[in-house]
């Protein structure tokens, strides 16, 4: 890699790091382009997953100061995202590039949907009278596995989980998924780490980067509206389940 592909990457990672505070999802863009740099599959995921424990370091700074993060509707959530990322993360290269990228269309696409027919989801208060069942913890649980597999649209999904059943305002909900990711790919990256997957030398300039991208969009997005949240949530979702589609069928 010369220098103007390096600084190439680290623009991307910027520029994603930056937006996806909102929208989730950087994997889906990051890992593909690293992999156009023609770095091995398996040390792209944990290189990337490396970078995203910063990025959510940075962009949980703001939100923390705000007070944001309902603590205790998310601490049974962190525990149970520890145990399902661990094994996430112990199953890369078991599964398919194609099976996650199918996986991740459809969830983008119900994800969009339920958005499009609950207008009143994560911004009305009626919602957050939700006492989150077995189902609730179970879809959890289910969504960290992914997470610490690849986590390429896991937060995307998690946003509206935390909407649809724990009662969360969008606001509340980008701001739980910073603490739920930071301990999904802390515990990620400690296995992959453990495995000799991480490329250390792109690693830390990638973390560098994402931190500073996480810390400026989280600094913006913790000063918007619940509505203007939604929106610019929906419209990443839309975009990123086209491109994904767009993907398969070429």
């Amino acid at each position: 890699m010369n220098i103007a592909e390096f600084a190439l990457i680290l623009f991307i990672f910027l520029v994603t790091s930056v937006i996806g505070v909102v929208t989730g999802s950087n994997s889906l863009i990051t890992v593909p382009v690293m992999f156009q740099f023609n770095i091995e599959p398996r040390v792209a995921v944990a290189t990337n997953m490396f970078g995203l424990v910063f990025m959510t370091a940075g962009s949980a700074i703001p939100f923390i100061r705000q007070k944001t993060v309902d603590l205790k509707k998310v601490s049974p959530l962190l525990i149970i995202t520890a145990v399902s990322s661990a094994i996430g993360a112990m199953l890369v290269g078991y599964i398919s590039a194609a099976g996650i990228k199918t996986l991740v269309s459809v969830s983008m696409i119900a994800v969009a949907i339920f958005v499009l027919i609950k207008p009143g989801s994560g911004t009305s208060e009626e919602a957050r009278a939700i006492t989150p069942g077995i189902l609730a913890y179970a879809i959890a649980f289910a969504l960290g596995i992914y997470g610490g597999l690849f986590s390429g649209g896991y937060v995307t999904i998690m946003t509206v989980v935390l909407v649809a059943f724990f009662g969360m305002r969008f606001s509340e909900s980008i701001a739980a998924t910073k603490l739920i990711n930071l301990v999904s790919s802390g515990i990620a990256t400690i296995l992959f780490m453990w495995q000799g997957l991480v490329d250390y030398t792109l690693g830390f300039w990638l973390a560098a980067t994402m931190f500073i991208g996480g810390y400026i969009g989280a600094h913006y997005a913790a000063r918007m509206n619940d509505v203007w949240l939604k929106r610019i949530f929906l419209a990443a979702v839309l975009l990123l389940a086209l491109k994904i589609i767009y993907d398969l069928i070429v």
